[in-house]
């Protein structure tokens, strides 16, 4: 079992940045490929980063490509988004996800385990 637990979000103006944090519970973290989803009123949950078990690859939807970086820290247990140059479509409930062994099974939404969201609010 994994317990997500996400933090950092908030308003800020478009332009700004947003450091979201991810601390995961458990033993074997190095074993779960992690990545982030968001979901904005009324549209439906997107992928938007994800990151292999040692960290060496990330992947990044196309809208975010750039401005976003996923990293990782295993030995604390830790998935970190950097967001910067926001822009007021970014604006979502943004979740941490952990899949066993291969980030191909985040890019086919096919995750083991949930966090329960960060609001991230961007303003004009």
């Amino acid at each position: 079992q994994v317990q997500l637990v996400e933090s950092g979000g908030g308003l800020v103006q478009a332009g700004g940045s947003l450091r979201l944090s991810c601390a995961a519970s458990g033993r074997t973290f190095s074993t779960y490929a992690m990545g982030w989803f968001r979901q904005a009123p009324g549209k439906e949950r997107e992928f938007v980063a994800a990151i292999s078990r040692g960290g060496t690859s990330t992947y990044y939807a196309d809208s975010v490509e750039g401005r976003f970086t996923i990293s990782r820290d295993n030995a604390k247990n830790t998935v970190i988004l950097q967001m910067n140059s926001l822009e007021p479509e970014d604006t979502a409930v943004y979740y941490c996800v952990a899949a066993a062994k291969s980030t191909r099974r985040i890019l086919g939404e096919e995750v083991d385990y949930w966090g329960q969201g960060t609001q991230v609010t961007v303003s004009s």
